[in-house]
């Protein structure tokens, strides 16, 4: 379904119903939320000051998925998060939290338990909450890390006096999402010769009627194939299993929670079993087993203890080869699957490595293991005998993960007989041509990655009230250590913060945050930052003047502001740009008596960047939170963020008499600015319970320092854009016939008067005419402009949902969009095919511009066999309006009466589910997936049939 109204549909939607619940599964009410901000406490959302939104217990696990990231697709106040593409295994989203935010890095610091992690394995069974921090209040002290915001995963924990088991088994069929369509071996051939055609050749330049009837006929498969390859190599469908088994409870003294977790995936490999003794489909299993403890050592001293394991195993067909990329570059009519002597199909022009059905079957397969050990702890001792409501904090976590593959891959014979001519309505052969080799299965295995982690802390707090008033301190020392793979990827931080709240009879609040931060990224000199952050709250509904609004539940009112530092480097993590840098290149200097000794000469490398400093944010957020009518419940803010000393190519700022490159500086600046908006509503009305709302985040930005060099016209001046702005021509349709002076031939050889000059490439009838930008009467490089908005993150991201429950039978489901979003369509093999010899999609083919037709309104220019410059520029001509909105999941569920449990005698509760998820897009992008594009794997939308039971 394609709507030209989404955007307004989904907000007028998102808008006219608040969202959420009132309350979480476990009871806690909005106003009592706690807010986690890294300071050894959590506050209550009555008594916070930071801008923090939470994603509750109840849904973190709507959608089955395979991680806590997969999971929360769609949710959250303030956090972006766009699906990613890929395998099974390859499968994570993308998170930003209030959209692009710098010219460096945008992505949000993600902890579990407080501690940085990849979240990629941690699954949705574990999780308890996922808080969103977003102002410089919630992430003050987090150092040089939580710049860009922070995104904070709570695992579940044990209860005192008490035992549960609980058991949960879901089943998930998938379905690929718009496959792409290619046109067969009789349309391929017709549409090279048009392409030729087109190009000034013959009408039969590549093939003859004669082949074009035998790839139609099928006669000849052999020398004529017309291979459907998506639908040889994948099967349409795929299915997952998971198994969750929680163990929590605890004693008086003892609390503990333990879950272990099992996922299964078997892809879309269409035939996976034709070896003996091994599958090549494309699979993946994981397993994870956490624990987690909470233990009163003694009535003042407390400990956390929190470990996770996991053991993963990636399987794929062939030598890690990318299957969908075969189905772009190979065309149907390249070769059979297999030729008449019963090896695997491949050519010279098209090697039989290529092959995809071959590589899917016929090569072994590959294979990557994952390991990871999270651990870390907490000790908590109180000291009150020193004075009261001082305790001291020590921490520590050690986290390594590693990953190792096999490589089984073997090679294969493949070859063809080519057609040497045609005879009496024959094709007439030729010597048969073979490649590649009959191998054996491969048993390469080593490590691929690796990555560990050490962070340690120890400090003071002290919280106290004194009648009215109540004070929160806290004296903090942190250190972390990192490692991954490469060459000097080990990396040494250091923190010293202090915080400082302090709450007037629960109705005025202030907060202060002093941190100071080291890193080993930085120069000398420039490796500590201090960061201060000052905030405040107003609790207005505990004001007399407004206790007897019956209305009036919760009112607050907050503000921050704050410098946050950043240890970011610039380039590619260039970790030397303070200091200069030399090579030696071929050249070689002779000297001595004899000329006998040499040596290289000596290059002056990048120039070193003198007075080097780092990036900083400051932040400001002015924000609400409130509840009326006991269930509706509202979170705003408004965000203004100043982004400064950013890292950037100096080129700009140099003249290139320097005589060597120019340095990186400290000039870039980007400000960036919007706002959050949550509503959140459940009501009961006899029996049924309904809930129903939306979030929104509106975030806008301006680059408005860069260093840019001097650009001879305004339009390439990039400057004063938004961050990631799509740039390219202005397109005004396509050639027409008329539009070209012809020679006596029929060939066209200019463009008439008055149609500035494309100097790209020749341009031909059906060709893409572009508007001269800059008035200079011809069209080049120079009449690039902005055209869109950038296609790596959506300005507007918004969610609503609703639901409903009547005695134990509901249902929940989620819708999410995106607006101002663009697309750029430049996908090899599918909108520019046949070049190189690849494929083409039957929707380009069916909406191309003919000679015929003569349309310069086609969708798309005429076909092309070789490279052309002049249409494959990026264009307005390319770009699309990439905004979407989906159905992320849909629930129907149904809790057995505790009645019935009661009987069992053993059963507490049960519940039976129907899950969807992805079921339902509309965008604008034909044949494609808006927030999927690519030449990778499709999206996929599934069915998931679940049970939980509670022991």
């Amino acid at each position: 379904m394609k709507n030209k109204n989404i955007l307004m549909l989904s907000l007028l939607a998102g808008l006219s119903v608040p969202a959420a619940a009132q309350q979480d599964s476990t009871g806690i009410a909005f106003v009592d939320q706690t807010i986690e901000v890294g300071a050894n406490k959590n506050f209550s959302r009555e008594t916070s000051t930071a801008a923090v939104s939470v994603i509750t217990n109840k849904n973190v696990n709507k959608r089955s998925a395979k991680n806590i990231g997969n999971s929360i697709l769609g949710q959250g106040n303030g956090l972006i998060s766009l699906q990613g593409g890929g395998t099974f295994f390859e499968q994570n989203p993308t998170f930003y939290i209030r959209g692009l935010q710098s010219l460096s890095v945008s992505s949000p610091l993600v902890l579990v338990d407080g501690v940085e992690r990849d979240i990629s394995y941690i699954s949705a069974d574990e999780v308890e909450e996922v808080q969103i921090l977003k102002d410089a209040a919630a992430v003050a002290l987090y150092g040089y890390k939580g710049t860009n915001g922070a995104l904070l995963i709570k695992t579940k924990r044990g209860e005192y006096n008490s035992k549960t088991i609980k058991f949960t088994y879901d089943h998930e069929f998938r379905q690929m999402l718009n496959r792409p369509k290619f046109i067969d071996g009789a349309t391929y051939a017709s549409a090279m010769n048009e392409a030729l055609y087109n190009e000034g050749q013959g009408q039969f330049a590549k093939y003859s009627a004669d082949e074009i009837a035998a790839f139609q006929n099928g006669t000849h498969p052999y020398q004529y194939p017309s291979v459907n390859w998506v639908g040889e190599t994948f099967r349409n469908h795929a299915l997952d299993n998971r198994l969750g088994l929680e163990f929590s409870g605890g004693g008086e003294k003892f609390r503990y929670f333990t879950a272990a977790t099992l996922i299964s995936d078997k892809g879309f490999i269409k035939n996976p079993a034709m070896n003996e003794g091994y599958n090549t489909q494309d699979k993946y299993v994981r397993g994870n087993i956490r624990t987690n403890l909470d233990i009163d050592l003694t009535p003042n001293t407390m400990m956390r203890v929190n470990l996770l394991g996991m053991l993963s195993e990636m399987s794929r067909p062939g030598s890690n080869v990318d299957l969908w990329g075969m189905m772009y570059s190979v065309p149907s009519a390249a070769f059979p699957i297999k030729n008449e002597h019963g090896t695997w199909g491949g050519s010279s022009t098209w090697a039989g490595t290529n092959n995809p059905v071959a590589q899917s079957t016929g090569a072994a397969y590959y294979k990557i293991h994952e390991r990871a050990l999270n651990l870390d702890a907490v000790l908590d001792q109180k000291l009150d005998s020193w004075t009261k409501g001082l305790s001291l904090t020590v921490k520590a976590s050690y986290d390594i993960y590693s990953t190792l593959y096999e490589d089984h891959s073997k090679e294969y014979l493949y070859g063809y007989t080519p057609v040497t001519g045609w005879a009496n309505g024959e094709p007439v052969l030729g010597d048969y041509w073979e490649g590649g080799k009959q191998g054996e299965m491969g048993a390469g295995a080593a490590t691929d990655k690796y990555a560990r982690r050490m962070t340690f802390g120890a400090g003071f707090n002290y919280n106290r009230s004194f009648g009215k008033h109540s004070v929160y301190s806290q004296l903090m020392y942190g250190y972390d250590f990192e490692e991954t793979t490469g060459v000097n990827t080990k990396i040494y931080r250091q923190n010293i913060s202090w915080l400082g709240h302090y709450a007037y009879n629960n109705k005025y609040i202030g907060e202060l945050a002093l941190m100071e931060s080291g890193s080993s990224r930085l120069a000398p000199g420039t490796k500590w930052a201090m960061s201060p952050t000052v905030s405040a709250a107003w609790v207005a509904s505990n004001e007399n003047f407004l206790k007897d609004v019956s209305w009036l539940n919760f009112l607050k009112l907050r503000a921050s502001f704050g410098v946050i530092s950043a240890d970011y480097l610039p380039g590619d993590n260039l970790w030397t740009y303070y200091t200069q840098s030399y090579s030696k290149n071929g050249t070689q200097y002779l000297w001595g008596a004899g000329y006998d000794t040499s040596d290289g000469a000596t290059v002056l490398g990048q120039m070193a960047t003198a007075n080097p400093s780092h990036e900083k944010a400051r932040k400001f957020n002015i924000g609400i939170d409130a509840t009326l009518f006991k269930g509706l419940n509202i979170e705003f803010d408004y965000f203004n963020q100043h982004r400064y000393d950013i890292w950037v190519s100096g080129a700009g700022a140099f003249s290139s008499l320097i005589g060597f490159e120019a340095p990186y500086v400290n000039a870039g600046v980007v400000d960036q600015y919007g706002f959050d908006l949550a509503l959140d509503y459940t009501k009961t009305i006899g029996d049924v319970t309904f809930n129903i709302g939306g979030n929104m985040t509106l975030s806008k930005n301006e680059i408005k320092e860069q260093a840019e060099e001097p650009k001879a016209y305004a339009n390439l001046v990039t400057t004063g854009n938004p961050l990631n702005s799509n740039y390219g021509l202005i397109a005004e349709g396509l050639f027409r016939n008329e539009d070209f002076v012809y020679d006596k031939d029929g060939n066209p050889t200019a463009l008439v008067d008055g149609i500035p000059a494309h100097t790209f490439s020749q341009v031909r009838p059906g060709d893409i005419r572009y508007k001269d930008v800059n008035g200079d009467g011809k069209i080049d490089a120079n009449d690039k402009t902005k055209i869109g908005y950038s296609s790596t993150c959506p300005e507007l991201y918004y969610s609503f949902h609703l639901g409903a429950e009547y005695k134990g039978l509901g249902f929940t489901a989620l819708f999410q969009g995106a607006g101002r979003y663009t697309a750029m369509l430049s996908n090899s093999g599918y909108y520019w095919g046949l070049v190189n010899n690849t494929s083409l999609a039957q929707y380009v083919y069916d909406n191309r511009w003919t000679a015929e037709s003569n349309d310069p309104n086609a969708m798309f220019p005429r076909l092309s066999s070789s490279s052309n410059a002049n249409n494959y520029q990026a264009s307005t001509f390319w770009m699309r309006d990439r905004s979407f909105l989906k159905l992320r999941n849909i629930e129907v569920y149904y809790n057995l009466p505790k009645a019935v449990m009661k009987k069992t005698g053993f059963v507490n509760a049960a519940k039976v589910y129907v899950r969807g998820n992805d079921l339902f897009c509309a965008d604008h992008i034909e044949g494609r997936d808006a927030e999927i594009l690519g030449n990778g794997t499709p999206a996929s939308r599934s069915i998931v049939v679940g049970a939980q039971l509670t022991f």
